[in-house]
């Protein structure tokens, strides 16, 4: 694979415990390890959209510092964007259920930011799709929840899981950007690094 040869000498390093985004990686080929940024995914209250994931993105790239110049570093952070509000991780099954009842009948955006980070430069860049969805009701937002306890996605749920099979009416921009992480860019920019 050409891009496996572009980095056959550096160590990437994904910060990231997500098991999609570490899949996207294997699937595209990429030798890394895993070591995740543990920071405080907190954010300035003046941040809007875009910006919120592009400073979660490189507070996460920023605990690594001292790198040396073979290791490459890729964080990402994935926010829904909806009613001017960020919808994160819940909390628990109440505000995943909350959440989705939100999101219930309505088009959202995902904004997944990226930062790769070497010890000469970083690049940060991110990709927004538009996701809607069908009216959901009370009883498959509960089985949804309970069954599938997505408490590790922002906005509550998995486009590749049930929800997605049965509630999204549509999508416009990246598939993969919903998943967790915009590959296509990713790509691309790592052929451009």
């Amino acid at each position: 694979m050409i891009l496996q040869e572009k980095y056959n000498d550096y160590q990437i390093i994904l910060a990231s415990n997500s098991p999609r985004r570490k899949q996207f990686l294997t699937d595209l080929g990429l030798n890394f390890t895993i070591k995740p940024a543990n920071v405080n995914e907190e954010y300035p209250s003046h941040l809007k959209g875009k910006d919120i994931a592009l400073y979660i993105a490189q507070q996460k790239a920023s605990v690594f510092n001292n790198l040396d110049k073979n290791e490459l570093i890729i964080t990402c952070d994935t926010i829904v964007w909806i009613d001017d509000v960020a919808l994160g991780k819940p909390e628990n099954s109440d505000d995943a259920k909350q959440m989705l009842q939100q999101l219930s009948g309505k088009t959202h955006e995902v904004i997944s930011a990226v930062c790769i980070k070497s010890n000469q430069k970083e690049h940060l860049f991110y990709d927004v799709t538009e996701v809607t969805f069908n009216t959901l009701n009370s009883l498959d937002i509960d089985y949804y929840v309970d069954t599938f306890k997505p408490f590790d996605k922002a906005g509550s749920y998995g486009i590749q899981e049930w929800i997605g099979l049965i509630g999204i009416e549509k999508i416009n921009g990246s598939y993969t950007n919903v998943v967790g992480m915009p590959m296509e860019k990713l790509y691309n920019e790592l052929m451009k690094w």
